[in-house]
This record gives structure tokens, C-alpha cells and sequence, in this order.
């Protein structure tokens, strides 16, 4: 398993895992990766993105509120936006807890 400095995965990481786990070109396995991020990104823009045994991602629509800087105690609005979240499924929490 390969690890960035910061233990963060980049799409080169994952391109580079696809690569020498399936055995394609690293070039391939970049646009693999990008095209099958591009799909997830489409799917959740128009509804919720549920893929079994792994989870589940979410949008939420926030609403707009007041928020204050806890340096200055100055109030703030917050604008209402869109946010996105993941739920694990119950069999990749089992993993992790069993890791």
C-alpha cells in the first residue's frame, strides 16, 4: 500500500496502486481514475450516490446562519450552500474496527 508524506491519497496514488495491482499502464490507470471520479462527481450532483458494501455519499443543503470569529467575537453570515457528505457502510466500519 503506498502512502503520500502526509497520509493523504492523491489520484496519482490511487492510478499508481491501480497500475501495479491490475498490471496496466500508469497512463491508463490515470485516466481510469480520473474518468471514474468524474462519474462519481456527475451521479452526486443530481441525487444521493449509494454504492453497496462501501457507503453512501450525500448532499446536504445547508441553510444560512449567523457565525462569529472566535478572535475578534465579531458576528458573521454565513451564506447557505451546498455541502457534501460519506457514509460509511456497516461492513467498512466492521473492517476498520477489526483493523
Amino acid at each position: 500500500m503506498i502512502k503520500s508524506k502526509n497520509s493523504n491519497y492523491t489520484k496519482s496514488d490511487i492510478s499508481k496502486q491501480i497500475t501495479d495491482k491490475v498490471g496496466v499502464s500508469h497512463r491508463y490507470s490515470q485516466q481510469l481514475t480520473e474518468d471514474l471520479l468524474e462519474i462519481i462527481k456527475n451521479i452526486v450532483k443530481k441525487k444521493d450516490l449509494n454504492i453497496k458494501n462501501f457507503g453512501t455519499f450525500k448532499i446536504l443543503n445547508k441553510k444560512e446562519r449567523i457565525g462569529r470569529n472566535p478572535k475578534t467575537k465579531k458576528n458573521y453570515r454565513i451564506n447557505a450552500r451546498k455541502s457534501i457528505s460519506f457514509l460509511t457502510s456497516k461492513k467498512i466500519k466492521n473492517k476498520i474496527s477489526n483493523f
